[in-house]
């Protein structure tokens, strides 16, 4: 592999990343396309060279020095795509998982949460807060506000967890204050929504961008993975946690995100431009009492699509009159829209937050956060707007109507 100066990967404009991001050993190999090894275990040159090599991998070592020795402890296919991730995220590394839960579990784990205590800005993903809440991993959890994260510190916290946007709401979280506040404590920021294409919380002072891959990363509905994103030194304690729960990323699913690294930057800003026009004909739609989307006049008061993100992204949500029956009730009307959990795909997903992605959170946090009986999430795809518009304006019609 030869090797890349970071100063040159840093003046790389976005979409040249997406598609050279983690290739650099292509043309050592003499091949054009990443290929996929789904050995699960190699060969040694030597006992000493394989016992030197496992050692260096369960603790945490990035490559092997000859041999990968076992495929839970390394995999060159996972290995490209991570590169490519860290590339777009403007950081040293980054660390795959089976799933995005796997990577919050793996993060938590890595920097001792584990019977310690957690700060958490809600809303968050359903599974997270499910995680967080639960004590499974012995965790304390205290949820505040953006503005309050010094205020709920205390001398046994070991992270500080924020979604921006959130899910579902579509709130801004001002990255960079979150850190301020958090002084020494490390910060996960869950970057699924907005990708690297449109945010980097680590040039905010983030110690790791946390990804859902499963959504536009993946781009197709047909992945599941997660990954982190942060330091070298953060990333071997990931990689020991990875290794010693064997929760690697399959190298058949690295392929296919991979595969799908190039189109990220056009299916992003398509969808997005989906999204906008979509999100200013429902703000006049009769029977929508509002429109949750970070583009919209008063969605974004502090200006931070402006100063921390690079465009307001490809999710939207609204909130219908007539609560829970009329939410259903559009649901079951869509016929271009799927009614299906996840985001990020080509084709444009619409869901119930408070029934399904987050049926898991507290009822009164639900409240307080603004997840309401008839708040539907809304993942935007790449299909004719018109036609987008049409399907929901039809089934808006015949939920509410009638």
């Amino acid at each position: 592999m030869r090797d890349i100066d970071r100063r040159d990967i840093d003046r790389r404009g976005i979409d040249t990343t997406l598609v050279h991001g983690g290739r650099d050993d292509l043309t050592g190999l003499g091949v054009h396309a990443p290929p996929v090894d789904r050995s699960t275990t190699y060969p040694l040159a030597s006992l000493t060279g394989g016992t030197a090599d496992l050692e260096h991998l369960a603790d945490g070592g990035a490559a092997p020095h000859s041999s990968p020795v076992y495929a839970r402890l390394h995999n060159p296919t996972v290995a490209r795509w991570e590169r490519g991730i860290a590339e777009l995220e403007h950081t040293d590394a980054a660390v795959a998982f089976g799933s995005g839960m796997a990577a919050v579990t793996a993060t938590l784990l890595a920097v001792g949460a584990v019977g310690r205590h957690v700060v958490a800005i809600r809303p968050v993903y359903g599974g997270t807060d499910h995680l967080l809440a639960s004590g499974l991993l012995g965790t304390t959890t205290t949820w505040a506000r953006p503005e309050r994260v010094t205020e709920a510190l205390r001398d046994d916290t070991a992270l500080v967890i924020v979604e921006s946007p959130a899910n579902p709401t579509l709130a801004l979280v001002d990255l960079a204050a979150v850190v301020a506040q958090a002084g020494d404590v490390p910060v996960l920021v869950d970057n699924t929504f907005a990708t690297p294409v449109l945010q980097r919380p680590l040039d905010h002072g983030a110690t790791w961008a946390l990804h859902s891959a499963t959504k536009a990363l993946g781009g197709h509905g047909d992945v599941i993975a997660g990954v982190v994103a942060c330091s070298e030194q953060r990333a071997r304690q990931l990689r020991q946690v990875r290794v010693a729960t064997g929760a690697l990323l399959d190298p058949q699913a690295a392929y296919l995100l991979h595969r799908s690294l190039p189109t990220l930057g056009l299916r992003v800003r398509a969808a997005q431009a989906n999204a906008m026009e979509l999100a200013k004909r429902l703000e006049g739609r009769v029977g929508v009492i509002e429109v949750r989307y970070p583009g919209l006049p008063g969605c974004d008061p502090d200006g931070l699509v402006d100063r921390q993100m690079d465009g307001p992204g490809s999710l939207l949500a609204i909130e219908v009159a007539g609560g829970h029956a009329a939410a259903a009730a559009v649901m079951e009307h869509v016929e271009l829209f799927t009614p299906a959990v996840s985001l990020g795909s080509t084709d444009s997903l619409i869901e119930h937050p408070a029934g399904l992605t987050h049926r898991v959170v507290d009822e009164q946090a639900l409240t307080e956060t603004g997840i309401r009986p008839g708040v539907l999430r809304l993942s935007i795809g790449i299909e004719d707007v018109d036609d987008l518009w049409d399907d929901l304006d039809r089934a808006l019609g015949a939920a509410l109507d009638g």
